[in-house]
């Protein structure tokens, strides 16, 4: 039985697009308004130790010499998170043959992430930040405006980190919906 993403419309590689204006996913706008420091191209990539879906550390500098997505999101196995990381799952093998890893951040428990990998077959790390100190450093954590109040939560953010360990690509406030065929285009994977 296909995974609960692929029964709710993610995109992969037989699948056919839906027009914008037939997508049935709610029109949010998410207007960042943190006064974190935003992290840009160039700027070097804060690193990080979090614990995978496991339990297991994973640190950012065990990729140096690879590109490596890094993704934060606001919580798994909600729906547009599950969007987009089926997303990133059924483009992974693109991404690879790029000589691109993918890591994706959040401030779930790792019992939750492993629930959420097994659930919708993940084959990437999912890394726990439940102290959001990873999210903060990296600007992905802080106000914004979100259905008109304002909130403090996780800014959906992808960054590409280059094998030198330097910010690539800094990208806020991302749609959950075809994000990663954008990213792909923008890389030209």
């Amino acid at each position: 039985m296909l995974p609960r993403c692929a029964r709710h419309g993610s995109v992969g590689p037989h699948s056919v697009v839906p027009s914008v204006g037939s997508v049935s996913e709610p029109s949010v706008t998410v207007q960042d308004v943190t006064d974190n420091q935003r992290l840009s191209p160039g700027d070097t990539a804060p690193d990080f130790t979090l614990p995978d879906a496991d339990g297991k550390d994973v640190s950012l500098a065990d990729y140096r010499g690879r590109k490596v997505i890094v993704y934060f999101y606001p919580a798994a196995s909600t729906p547009g998170c599950t969007k987009q990381a089926c997303d990133f799952r059924d483009n992974l093998a693109e991404l690879d043959g790029a000589g691109i890893t993918v890591l994706g951040v959040s401030p779930d428990k790792p019992a939750k992430l492993a629930k959420f990998r097994d659930a919708e077959q993940l084959t990437f790390p999912l890394l726990s930040d439940p102290d959001k100190a990873v999210l903060t450093a990296w600007g992905a954590f802080g106000e914004k405006t979100m259905y008109g109040k304002t909130v403090t939560g996780v800014i959906r953010s992808t960054f590409l980190v280059d094998e030198a360990g330097k910010i690539e690509v800094a990208q806020y406030n991302v749609k959950a919906t075809g994000h990663v065929a954008k990213l792909r285009r923008d890389l030209s994977v």
